[in-house]
């Protein structure tokens, strides 16, 4: 009699810990989501998608476009900028970017007006003006943004400052191996968020309509 009441015993001991031990591994579970959806989210007041940048100031600079014209990071305060590196022979990564770039730009409708999009070349050798205007017109981009080029010396200041990786890896392709970087600066000139090669035209338009409003 005594073994069998020890025996239940053992039972219930054994469930209450197992209960206890769910409890705990689920409410460590919660903590840990909760923990992760306040990481993913960039700003709690302004509610902008990607990694927080924490608004310090983003280094000016100032380069050629594909039109030969002058432009500075610095002439676009007042405005939200969009500032990505990219290059004209990119088999990949690129080239989708810049859709991405030019869907946002069509979402905005009217509002692109008042965005700045600056794109900074990652191959000063075979991003010349020709290219540049070349692959701004293959992805709609020409009446939206300025394609900076350069040579390396001027072009790799820039690359640091933003620490942006950029370096050929093959010659005779032209691959360049280089960060894929989206920047978004509000308008004050200062760093709000950045975005990785998976983001959304949506996740750009959303961040770019509230800056907008700021």
């Amino acid at each position: 009699m005594n073994w069998r009441l020890a025996s239940r015993l053992s039972v219930v001991t054994l469930a209450i810990l197992v209960v206890v031990i769910v409890s705990i591994f689920t409410a460590n579970r919660q903590a840990n989501g909760v923990t992760a959806s306040t990481s993913s989210t960039t700003s709690t007041s302004s509610q902008l998608q990607g990694t927080d940048l924490g608004g310090s100031p983003a280094p000016n600079f100032q380069l050629k476009d594909q039109n030969g014209k002058q432009i500075s990071l610095a002439q676009f305060k007042g405005k939200p900028v969009v500032l990505t590196f990219l290059y004209t022979h990119c088999p990949d990564a690129c080239p989708l970017t810049a859709e991405k770039l030019h869907a946002s730009m069509v979402q905005l409708g009217s509002a692109a007006a008042n965005v700045g999009v600056v794109a900074v070349s990652t191959d000063p050798v075979r991003d010349t003006a020709q290219a540049a205007q070349a692959f701004s017109k293959s992805h709609r981009m020409t009446d939206y943004w300025h394609y900076l080029i350069g040579s390396h010396q001027q072009l790799s200041p820039v690359w640091s400052s933003y620490r942006v990786y950029a370096q050929p890896v093959d010659a005779k392709k032209g691959t360049v191996m280089h960060s894929s970087a989206v920047f978004v600066i509000d308008k004050q000139g200062n760093e709000r968020v950045f975005l990785g090669d998976d983001f959304t035209s949506d996740q750009l338009t959303a961040d770019l309509k509230t800056l907008l409003q700021e």
